[in-house]
């Protein structure tokens, strides 16, 4: 029977239900402090990426350990406040703030505004000068690197709507020194998720290393060079370099050596940390193929769907007198691309429980209600407890916030008094 930590998946779901995600706050708070050691004495801020799991208990969990946050969003910076982060230890990124967003994170004390053009700069600038504060301000560079990596998860090629291309930076920083509320922190570069060399961040940081003295020419010393997360995991044969392998090459490569250095690593810290448990409700042979049909769905994993992407799927537990045979895990979604891994071979019986891994980053933050589903529950393993860190949705909750027309509420409070 599996476990994860010192407790049995089979225990998590007769106490919470399926589909159910978990996770190990073990695991997780050792995969950051591997980066953290990582750089050492060398001065530098290690800000998790919030959207690739926003949970309040795992962003309590790394603001206990002192941890930065990287956001994408105001949503994301309520959680961050809201779970005991710092937000002199946060960065906003992003092409699409807005005017509410900006002013909320200026309010908030953030410690920087990654900029990704000259609207939003300008937008800014304004913004600050209404409030009476200086907003500290990086330039997120398009260094135009390619991550090799999944199309979709792409970010620094000129085609990728991110950042200000390289040969626009300094004309950039020329003109956010003309404006009188805006504070130069430094420089940020990010060019996409799950990498699994270190080519393309060297790329970077000698695109990083060239506008350096370039800025110094006319007078900006960089305060904070960010290079971005990115780092990929294992999903099942890949073999991305190690936290210690990136911050060798970033010291060594990297020409300033007063600045501090900023990571955004996200998937790298939770990814193999989290679990999706499932419990098989059919399994259909047909004359093509066999499909065990579960509870879980593309509305609680999307990444199989949307990315094609591979996770392990394991039994909890073993059969000895089953025959193996080749399914499609699929779920109860209406849509031919709802499925969480395709031909898998497995002995299974109706009822069973299967757990699909490395769910721990980009597995919740991107679910939904889609079909009308009530997200899954989320729970921590910490140590030899088990914690309810979000609970399964209802079908009532589903309906909240939504408004019928007057006259169609008065018809279904009627049906209903008269039923």
């Amino acid at each position: 029977m599996l476990h994860i930590g010192q407790i049995a998946l089979e225990d998590i779901a007769r106490r919470h239900g399926t589909p159910v995600y978990v996770y190990l706050r073990e695991a997780i708070e050792q995969q950051w402090k591997s980066y953290d050691q990582a750089f050492g004495t060398r001065d530098h801020l290690i800000c998790y990426a919030v959207k690739a799991n926003s949970n309040l208990a795992v962003l309590s969990c790394l603001a206990e350990l002192g941890s930065g946050f990287d956001i994408v969003s105001g949503g994301e910076l309520e959680r961050v406040l809201a779970a005991g982060g710092d937000p002199g230890k946060t960065v906003f990124s992003g092409v699409g703030k807005s005017v509410d967003e900006i002013s909320f994170a200026l309010k908030a004390g953030i410690r920087c505004l990654n900029c990704e053009s000259i609207p939003e700069l300008r937008r800014i600038d304004a913004i600050a000068g209404r409030i009476g504060l200086k907003a500290p301000v990086s330039f997120r560079i398009n260094p135009d690197v390619d991550a090799e990596t999944h199309p979709y998860i792409a970010t620094g090629l000129q085609n990728n709507k991110f950042g200000i291309a390289w040969e626009d930076a300094i004309d950039a920083y020329k003109l956010a020194i003309t404006l009188n509320n805006i504070e130069i922190e430094g420089i940020a570069c990010h060019i996409g998720s799950q990498i699994t060399t270190l080519e393309p961040y060297i790329d970077a940081l000698e695109l990083i290393n060239s506008l350096i003295p370039k800025l110094a020419q006319v007078g900006i010393i960089l305060k904070d060079i960010d290079i971005g997360g990115g780092l990929g995991i294992s999903y099942r044969s890949e073999s991305p370099p190690a936290p210690a392998e990136l911050s060798r090459i970033v010291c060594d490569k990297l020409a300033e050596r007063s600045a501090c250095i900023m990571l955004e690593p996200g998937r790298s810290i939770v990814g193999n940390a989290g679990w999706l448990i499932t419990r098989v409700e059919y399994l259909k042979e047909t004359r093509h193929k066999n499909f065990a049909v579960v509870d879980a769905a593309m509305n609680d994993l999307l990444r199989p769907s949307l990315y094609s992407s591979w996770h392990d799927i394991l039994p909890v537990t073993q059969h000895l007198n089953v025959p193996e045979l080749v399914y499609d895990v699929v779920g109860p979604v209406c849509e031919s691309g709802d499925f969480l891994g395709l031909e898998r071979k497995l002995a299974l019986r109706e009822n069973d429980l299967l757990v699909v891994a490395t769910v721990g980053a980009y597995g919740f933050s991107m679910s939904s209600n889609y079909n009308s589903r009530p997200r899954a529950a989320e729970i921590l393993i910490d140590g030899s407890q088990i914690r309810l860190i979000r609970k399964r949705e209802t079908l009532a909750g589903l309906l909240e916030g939504e408004i019928l027309t007057e006259d169609r509420a008065k018809l279904t409070v009627q049906s209903r008094s008269s039923a």
